[in-house]
């Protein structure tokens, strides 16, 4: 049984990784169906931590 082809290749990622960098862009995004997005403006903010509520005991 052969393996299907990848739908992203590793070289496919580097060069999406060095146009962004070299553009400037705020993230990379590779998503499972074979897309690759370049977002060009800062991505969405982070969100704040979460207060550490101490050990959890099950």
């Amino acid at each position: 049984m052969s393996r299907t082809p990848a739908k992203v290749t590793q070289a496919d990622v580097a060069r999406a990784l060095r146009a962004a960098m070299q553009t400037g862009a705020g993230s990379v995004l590779v998503r499972p169906d074979g897309t690759i997005e370049i977002m060009l403006t800062a991505g969405p903010a982070a969100a704040p931590p979460v207060d550490d509520l101490g050990p959890i005991v099950l």
